[in-house]
């Protein structure tokens, strides 16, 4: 007896589905308080926190019927899009996770610096500079293979990079100023977001 494409295009739902109430767990378990009081903040983040929730609105509401394939392909190129989205689910979870954990009590959804403020660079943060952005990127591209329609994927990457682009600068601007050349040596030598591209 062979399973049909829905059957595996509705297990890749599920392992997405899954992946995402893990990811939701990592954020709530993983709050702690900061480490010390507010030094700086940086608020034009908070513009590229709303573009990158957009992007992931504009690939669930750019969607293809659930449980079909995004793209007609043969039963082997199908097999391998569902095994790799499934592991990019997955592992983007676990980058994350990595991330959050590495940060510590620094860790905070809002751009910002707290008195006694460390320069992190181990872990996920020695392959790039930004591993939780990398980790909600693999989520949206993992959201949109299992359900969006490819114009609602490649709308989703575009904002969501854009989003993506803000968070990094304001981010980056405050670490600079905090870090100076320590975190210029950093950023020669880490990509901000994806190896061997950004």
């Amino acid at each position: 007896m062979t399973l049909g494409p829905k059957f595996s295009q509705a297990l890749v739902f599920a392992v997405v589905m899954l992946s995402w109430l893990a990811f939701a767990l990592v954020i709530l378990l993983h709050r702690k308080p900061s480490a010390g009081p507010e030094q700086q903040r940086e608020h034009t983040s908070m513009i590229g926190l709303a573009l990158q929730g957009l992007a992931y609105g504009i690939v669930w509401a750019i969607h293809r019927p659930f449980f079909s394939p995004i793209a007609a392909t043969s039963k082997p190129a199908e097999i391998a899009l569902a095994v790799f989205t499934a592991a990019l689910a997955i592992g983007s979870v676990w980058f994350f996770s990595a991330a959050v954990r590495a940060l510590g009590k620094q860790w905070s959804i809002a751009a910002r610096l707290v008195e006694g403020h460390k320069l992190v660079t181990k872990g996920p943060y020695r392959i790039v500079r930004n591993p939780i952005y990398t980790g909600m990127l693999g989520m949206l591209l993992a959201t949109g293979l299992a359900v969006s329609h490819w114009i609602g994927l490649l709308a989703g990457i575009v904002v969501f990079a854009i989003g993506t682009w803000i968070r990094v600068r304001s981010e980056e601007k405050l670490l600079h100023g905090a870090f100076g050349a320590e975190f210029e040596e950093y950023a020669r030598h880490v990509p901000a977001v994806v190896p061997y591209f950004f």
